[in-house]
């Protein structure tokens, strides 16, 4: 196990977990300074195998899960006002140090230990295997969302990049009630966008004709893309005021004029994951529409494959590990 269990501990068997492009960054040291070796893993679902004295929230045999952070210092601001993932020390379920020096170790893993505080329950009409995309792409997209729900009027949202992360916002998006435009480099995936994910609109944006079409017509865009991009023709397709939100680790620095925001008074903002309060959200939002992830299940040992397949986009939309299923000796 990652840990020694204290008295706050819950101990999972881990069933299944998401792969992440943060993941594929990490691995390769792209993003912050890797400490190897390296369990990757931070979208994971477990079964309670063990509890500490403390704990009483939840009981052996609850289907539980854990996001990208084990760990803060509870007492700061952002703690106090459950916005926990902004905490300066905040520890991260992969690559991170806990307090006593250990290493973190994530949920390519046969069993973890995690402080309740960081543990969500899985509603039990949510299959584990389709909760584990929403406990860091899923809350991703949902809770930069969030301050659209409840609009009088229909909101005209972007989703820029449909991969594990867009898709999830596509879906979100639409279950809040907005109108939906798919923003993507190739029309490879125009018949997924409208016909699966049910997106309102889809617009390439190499076609000038298209872009033009679309130009201020957008309250927001979720930027979901994890790979350098000009921001320059995405922010034209923002109505005045309109936001554009970037959720994704970009390895490089993004570039924009200052004249695509001062004059239609745009903005660019960022997002991180969300809180553990949201991420208990975005399950039981899930559950109560009775929404469905498109994953793609597979073994341990077919990982390297998978992070090789998804960063061609070779996936729909997101990898899912059955690591209980798995041969881990």
């Amino acid at each position: 196990m990652n840990r020694k269990m204290g008295s706050e501990d819950v101990v999972l068997k881990v069933l299944y977990c998401g792969v992440d492009h943060t993941d594929l960054h990490q691995m390769r040291n792209e993003i912050h300074s890797t400490n190897y070796p390296l369990v990757l893993g931070h979208e994971i679902v477990g079964e309670v195998v063990e509890l500490g004295s403390e704990v009483k929230k939840f009981r052996v045999g609850d289907i539980v899960g854990v996001g990208c952070i084990v760990g803060s210092c509870g007492e700061c601001l952002y703690c106090q006002s459950n916005m926990e993932q902004y905490c300066p020390k905040t520890i991260f379920t992969i690559n991170d140090t806990y307090k006593d020096g250990s290493l973190t170790r994530g949920g390519f893993s046969s069993a973890m230990v995690v402080h309740q505080r960081f543990v969500v329950r899985i509603p039990q009409k949510l299959a584990p295997e389709q909760a584990a995309p929403l406990l860091c792409a899923g809350v991703t997209a949902y809770s930069p969302l969030k301050q659209f729900m409840g609009s009088n009027r229909v909101v005209r949202g972007g989703i820029l990049g449909l991969g594990g992360v867009g898709h999830l916002g596509v879906i979100i998006a639409k279950a809040m009630g907005h109108h939906v435009t798919v923003i993507s480099s190739s029309n490879k995936k125009r018949e997924e966008a409208l016909e699966i994910l049910g997106a309102d609109a889809f617009i390439v944006s190499s076609n000038e004709a298209e872009m033009e079409g679309a130009a201020s017509s957008l309250d927001y865009i979720l930027d979901t893309v994890p790979a350098l991009h000009p921001l320059h023709s995405y922010l034209s397709l923002l109505k005045v005021d309109g936001k554009l939100i970037i959720v994704a680790a970009v390895p490089q620095p993004l570039q924009f004029d200052a004249v695509d925001i001062i004059l239609g008074k745009r903005s660019i903002s960022g997002s991180f994951i969300g809180s553990m309060e949201e991420t208990q959200e975005i399950l039981e939002f899930w559950a109560d529409k009775d929404l469905t992830t498109m994953i793609e299940i597979v073994k341990l040992d077919y990982a390297n494959k998978a992070f090789e397949r998804m960063e061609k986009n070779d996936v729909r939309f997101r990898f899912v590990v059955d690591v209980a299923g798995s041969n881990l000796e």
